[in-house]
């Protein structure tokens, strides 16, 4: 026997209903209305992307890399120095990819740039990490920007230039040609050229990253990253 209500009340449901499905066309308002770099987000866990087509050829352009050069797996990091997801992986989950796979020779780690226009310190931050890279600091100002946003808490941390110039001068770096680099913003239509690398590959919100090929979206944790990576290395 099957018991059912045959005088429910079918209003009950409407209105959650009508809720539920203001809130997702709210959302998608939110997501694409954003203009700049065409209403991308800072994207927390979520699940592994599928590149239209699968394993896509992204470039790596000539961006710093940890590792080997020519270590049989890469993985691209598009990412924002001031979106709090991608700091979240900076210091949960780079540092173990870091221990097992770079520092073995495995993998090649290239980070570039994606900068969101609703994060007014990531394009210069951006622009400073390039910089830097000019007197082969790269990785000391990347490590030293999200430093500085951890000491102040989670979530969105704001700063700006002057902040950037105290950060590199506290790295060690010679800030006469470091403030003039940065003040020329010389650097702008390269870290441009990321993002418009990122958008073509498939990337639509940071960090996301590209494993051989294979999008993985949002600061997820270190076993996502492995299976991915093993079942690649598996291959070779």
């Amino acid at each position: 026997m099957e018991e059912t209500n045959k005088n429910f009340d079918w209003s009950k449901l409407i209105m959650p209903g009508a809720i539920v499905l203001a809130g997702v066309m709210i959302s998608s308002a939110v997501i694409f209305s954003n203009g700049g770099f065409g209403g991308l987000k800072a994207g927390g866990p979520a699940s592994v992307g599928n590149v239209p087509g699968g394993q896509k050829e992204v470039s790596e352009n000539d961006d710093a890399f940890l590792g080997d050069e020519n270590a049989p797996v890469v993985v691209i990091e598009f990412s924002d120095f001031q979106c709090p997801f991608c700091r979240s992986f900076w210091r949960d989950t780079l540092p173990l990819i870091k221990s097992e796979y770079i520092d073995t020779g495995k993998v090649k780690f290239v980070y570039r740039d994606f900068p969101l226009d609703f994060h007014p310190g990531a394009m210069p931050a951006a622009q400073a990490s390039e910089c830097a890279e000019e007197q082969d600091k790269f990785w000391e100002m990347h490590d030293k920007i999200f430093i500085e946003q951890d000491k102040q808490g989670t979530g969105t941390i704001q700063f700006g230039v002057n902040e950037l110039k105290k950060w590199a001068s506290e790295t060690g770096l010679k800030i006469g040609d470091f403030n003039s680099c940065l003040d020329s913003q010389k650097y702008a239509e390269e870290v441009k050229k990321d993002a418009a690398d990122g958008r073509l590959a498939g990337a639509s919100g940071t960090p996301s990253f590209f494993i051989n090929g294979r999008l993985l979206v949002g600061a997820q944790p270190f076993s996502a990253f492995k299976s991915i990576i093993d079942e690649e290395l598996s291959k070779k």
